[in-house]
């Protein structure tokens, strides 16, 4: 299992990490676990002292940033892509401010070997697609492949959120992450 699952997430790094276009709001829904708090593991891949630090470790971030952040892990994306349904999932339960669109979802689905961040517009600058295959590189899949889910998602949140909490400039940050501005 470990082994499949790095191959599957190192092919979503081909794929953008953040979704830029909005997700259809008519047609087909997936069915989206209840919004429960910070972190909604739905896959039991957390121990409640880990659910416990990644929810205080986004209530810090949002009160710090203002961005919100959710963790979530899904039993099934039903057949959906995982950008898709990362998007829509994200829309469905409004996560970042309405005319900000300040979100994030780190999104696992372990089922399909799937991992996703999914950024909203209004953060793309400082959490850009290079960073976000890195975290999915460096630390989730590493980690996964060890069998340490938690471990995987908390250092995977750890990067996250000191990115969100950097004071670094946009220009700074392109530079880091090697994109062209």
């Amino acid at each position: 299992m470990p082994a499949r699952f790095a191959i599957a997430a190192l092919a979503l790094l081909a794929a953008p990490a953040c979704s830029r276009t909005p997700a259809a709001s008519t047609g087909p829904q997936p069915h989206f676990p209840a919004l429960s708090g910070r972190v909604v593991d739905q896959a039991d891949l957390l121990t409640p002292t880990e659910e416990q630090a990644l929810s205080a470790q986004s209530a810090a971030v949002e009160h710090d940033t203002r961005a919100q952040y959710v963790i979530v892990t899904i039993r099934s994306l039903e057949g959906w892509p995982i950008a898709d349904y990362a998007n829509r999932l994200g829309r469905f339960w409004g996560i970042g401010r309405k005319n900000v669109n300040d979100g994030v979802v780190l999104l696992v689905a372990p089922a399909e070997r799937k991992v996703r961040i999914e950024v909203g517009d209004g953060l793309a600058k400082r959490v850009t697609d290079p960073f976000a295959g890195k975290v999915i590189r460096e630390r989730i899949i590493p980690a996964f492949e060890s069998g340490r889910f938690g471990g995987g998602i908390r250092a995977a949140s750890d990067m996250i959120a000191n990115r969100l909490r950097s004071r670094a400039s946009d220009a700074a940050i392109a530079k880091e992450d090697h994109i062209s501005v």
